[in-house]
């Protein structure tokens, strides 16, 4: 575990902008929902889509209860809105089957859930104050380019950084380096600021 991962987090940081994303909502159950709406999806296109989908069901159980042509017009907008549709709802009903409407708080619980992977599972829980690490592609990207990783494997990324950091800065991964992903869409100028970075002792 090394300082210099420390201060390369610090910068991206601050470098990242001020974005919400997908996961920051209050109701556990729109958290996890809003996250897997938001695979292949910009945050920002995602918490547009879930504003009015939370704003029409405003609970698990009227989810759970949705039709789904219904809900396939509301997240349109996002990619892959048809298996998303489907995946959402039967979450929301074996939420209310399974958990009595309540998101559990343990991963394997959670991969059990429909749409639910170990990058959903592992960003939500980072959400919750737990010690986690989740993947996804601007993850993958950013640690590859700092040397934080050689592998693209998402369980072997998360278990590299997990040997970089301390576990307090685990579940502040995602959301720092998704933040720096979103807030500069052109790969040349992402990537002139990577190399700056990398340079950091």
């Amino acid at each position: 575990m090394g300082k210099k991962e420390i201060r390369q987090l610090r910068k991206l940081k601050k470098l990242g902008k001020n974005l919400r994303l997908a996961a920051e909502w209050k109701k556990p159950w729109q958290s996890l929902i809003s996250t897997i709406l938001s695979a292949r999806t910009r945050d920002n296109k995602t918490i547009a889509v879930s504003n009015v989908l939370y704003k029409r069901y405003g609970s698990v159980r009227k989810l759970s209860k949705a039709r789904k042509s219904d809900v396939a017009k509301i997240i349109r907008p996002i990619n892959f809105y048809k298996g998303k549709t489907k995946r959402i709802i039967a979450c929301a009903k074996m939420l209310i089957k399974e958990h009595n409407g309540k998101v559990p708080k343990d991963f394997d619980e959670l991969v059990k859930l429909p749409g639910v992977g170990r990058k959903t599972a592992n960003v939500f829980l980072a959400h919750q104050g737990k010690g986690r690490i989740g993947v996804d592609t601007h993850v993958k990207y950013i640690s590859n380019k700092l040397g934080w990783t050689k592998s693209h494997k998402q369980e072997k990324v998360e278990e590299d950084l997990k040997k970089r950091f301390p576990r307090k800065y685990w579940r502040k991964l995602n959301y720092i380096l998704v933040r720096f992903g979103q807030s500069y869409r052109g790969k040349k100028e992402k990537d002139s600021l990577l190399s700056n970075i990398k340079k950091l002792k």
